[in-house]
């Protein structure tokens, strides 16, 4: 067997594959299917300073290749996180991690001062794809001085490994991840959804409740590899590739394209052992291309 562990930052992963945050609950929910540590990570679904009801239903539409969200970031907040469900997955043999989201830098900048105090929590992900009150609903994500402005804060409150997840609803998203590496990133994490919609023709309205959502599945895989490609050509610390992973061979191209780590989302509501078997499949992968370590292919791709 291949060594399968990888670094990022101060974070010891037993293997490259992480669960995208929104689509695996908590990891206890996954508990009778697979063996939680037999994976690097569980990154939790998003979490903000106070309870959202999310947006109104419906919020999922299934497209020919994937599929619609606008859950709005439901949660019932930092504060219950930390009570309730903290104390039930703390014990999880795995990285359990917490995607940390916000409307303000204040919200941001408290979240994770609180979630910095659970030992067992050792990193988190900064969602920084969410409107930002203060700027006119713009996202912090789109703009590098808006990205670099809520990492500086998160990084000056926060002191363990710090992921970044950037928006691929930019122009140019390797300008976002050199600014947020010089803003004191670990870590970013690549691709959150794109922006898409739905028509039901015969009703002629929208089918989702906020007209537009976030596109995820197989139909995106193409756009996250090219842009984990181009950042990890662009950047110094290491990049996690997410968007349209299916299975073991999809992960494999992400990390020879550049990814230390891998996330699997949509693919989770199809198969919920997927986790397992991609980890399973990278590691016959490297068997049988006689590689020793998983690290040996990270940005291998031969142009």
């Amino acid at each position: 067997m291949a060594d399968l562990n990888v670094k990022i930052g101060d974070l010891c992963l037993k293997n490259p594959v992480m669960t995208a945050s929104g689509t695996f609950g908590y990891g206890e929910e996954f508990s009778d299917f697979i063996d939680l540590s037999r994976i690097g990570g569980v990154i939790v679904k998003g979490t903000t300073i106070h309870k959202r009801e999310g947006n109104l239903y419906p919020r999922m539409a299934e497209t020919p290749a994937g599929m619609l969200n606008a859950v709005g970031l439901q949660n019932k907040g930092v504060d219950y996180f930390v009570e309730q469900i903290y104390p039930r997955i703390k014990d999880i043999q795995t990285n359990m991690i917490v995607n940390v989201s916000g409307s303000t830098l204040e919200d941001y900048v408290k979240t994770a001062e609180i979630i910095n105090e659970l030992d067992n929590i050792p990193a988190i992900e900064l969602n920084i794809s969410c409107p930002n009150v203060k700027q006119g609903g713009m996202a912090f994500g789109v703009t590098c001085q808006g990205a670099s402005e809520v990492v500086k804060a998160v990084r000056a409150a926060y002191k363990k490994t710090l992921i970044v997840k950037l928006s691929p609803n930019v122009t140019d998203i390797t300008e976002i991840a050199r600014s947020v590496e010089d803003s004191g990133a670990d870590s970013v994490s690549l691709i959150n959804t794109l922006l898409g919609m739905a028509i039901d023709a015969e009703r002629r309205r929208p089918i989702l409740s906020t007209v537009t959502g976030g596109l995820s599945g197989a139909a995106v895989k193409p756009v996250a590899l090219r842009m984990v490609w181009q950042v990890a050509k662009s950047v110094k610390i290491p990049v996690v590739g997410l968007g349209g992973i299916m299975n073991w061979k999809d992960a494999v191209e992400f990390m020879l394209a550049g990814a230390t780590a891998i996330q699997i989302g949509t693919a989770n509501f199809i198969d919920p052992t997927i986790t397992v078997k991609v980890a399973e499949g990278i590691n016959d992968y490297l068997d049988r291309h006689g590689y020793k370590s998983v690290n040996d292919i990270i940005g291998a791709l031969e142009l």
